[in-house]
């Protein structure tokens, strides 16, 4: 792979922790409060919030544990011949949810839910407003295999779901393949359609953004794919309205309100791609993402790992990445994924690479 994919990698998930950490500040603000604390044009750079600047919230929180199951889901399929992405997944959300001071009601060992290098960063033990449907979702978990028993399609699936694509792309993935890890992925803890499909379409868009593809490219992709899905009409208008909107001379103030507030996974993924198609940089659209009524660090963050993605870590603005907060454990989580598939892994024991790996990413 050259030294280009890497940047997508890198870029994907430092942008998407870039833009949570500029809406963090404004999450739960009113777009007339944003204007009232930081201007007639709204936030425009870090802002505190959690403590500091350049704070991450949920979102990436979430991002890089997705990221640490499918990685542990690698290992232990090169290592025991058999794994499930899926449960590993749900594995790993598991130890997120111990990080919020929180447990499922499955009898997980203590040493299960300290393995591994993620859940030993220190930073990653706070809780940054986290979706109460994710919590009670993973709360209520017995077995990995266990899915969401609830109707919600809020935006928590979606926003955390970029590590599949980058993943796909690694192993050679088909799209549609890509696309159902994706809705496999969000099913975890959202049980509405909507909920699911809406992350099936962002891991294609970041899987073909990462090999070259353009934004609309990547878009149409994911939407042939989308269009044959049972219950896509609400995923199939919104991404629509983005589409048409993105074409129309309607300011992209006023376009963003239009599609919604964020909460949802259809209007969090509609506002993101509309911020995505339109954007002439990162900085511009990542502020365009946020500065609205909902819920701005996940509009923010998909922004980010869509146009991570496309144009990779250089395009990244330095005054925004330097204060990131855990910027050197996010860009390596990134390498890794990037890095995976060619880690020397046997069945048969041997691979030189076999002890760091299971130690930094055990798949029990």
């Amino acid at each position: 792979m050259t030294l280009e994919t890497t940047s997508r990698f890198r870029g994907c998930l430092l942008g998407g922790a870039v833009g949570d950490a500029l809406g963090a500040a404004v999450e739960f603000l009113s777009h007339e409060e944003i204007q009232a604390r930081f201007g007639s044009e709204g936030i425009r750079d870090y802002a505190p919030a959690y403590g500091g600047l350049g704070r991450i919230t949920d979102d990436t929180q979430m991002t890089l544990f997705t990221a640490e199951g499918l990685l542990r889901s690698h290992v232990r399929g090169c290592l025991r011949g058999i794994t499930t992405q899926g449960s590993l997944v749900n594995s790993a959300y598991e130890r997120w949810l111990y990080t919020q001071g929180e447990r499922t009601q499955k009898a997980t060992e203590q040493e299960w839910l300290d393995s591994g290098w993620l859940i030993k960063q220190p930073a990653l033990h706070s809780r940054r407003a986290p979706g109460m449907t994710c919590l009670s979702a993973l709360k209520q978990v017995r077995i990995y295999s266990d899915t969401a028993q609830n109707d919600s399609k809020g935006c928590g699936g979606v926003m955390r779901v970029a590590p599949v694509g980058l993943f796909a792309h690694v192993m050679g993935a088909s799209h549609e393949m890509c696309f159902a890890l994706g809705e496999e992925v969000c099913a975890l803890t959202h049980g509405h359609v909507t909920g699911q499909l809406t992350g099936g379409v962002l891991a294609v868009m970041i899987q073909c953004l990462v090999a070259g593809d353009s934004m609309a490219q990547a878009l149409a992709h994911a939407m042939r794919i989308l269009e044959r899905k049972s219950g896509c009409e609400e995923t199939m208008q919104a991404l629509k309205q983005a589409c048409e909107l993105a074409e129309s001379d309607t300011a992209p103030q006023v376009a963003v309100v239009m599609l919604g507030l964020g909460w949802i996974a259809e209007e969090a993924l509609a506002m993101s791609v509309y911020c995505a198609l339109t954007a002439r940089d990162f900085r511009s659209a990542i502020q365009i993402a946020v500065n609205h009524d909902g819920d701005s660090d996940s509009t923010g963050a998909i922004t980010g790992n869509l146009l991570g993605a496309q144009w990779g870590e250089e395009a990244i603005p330095a005054d925004w990445l330097e204060p990131l907060e855990l910027r050197e454990v996010i860009g390596e989580v990134a390498q890794d994924l990037h890095d995976c598939a060619r880690w020397e892994l046997y069945t048969d024991g041997g691979g030189k690479d076999e002890r760091w790996v299971w130690e930094k990413y055990p798949g029990y």
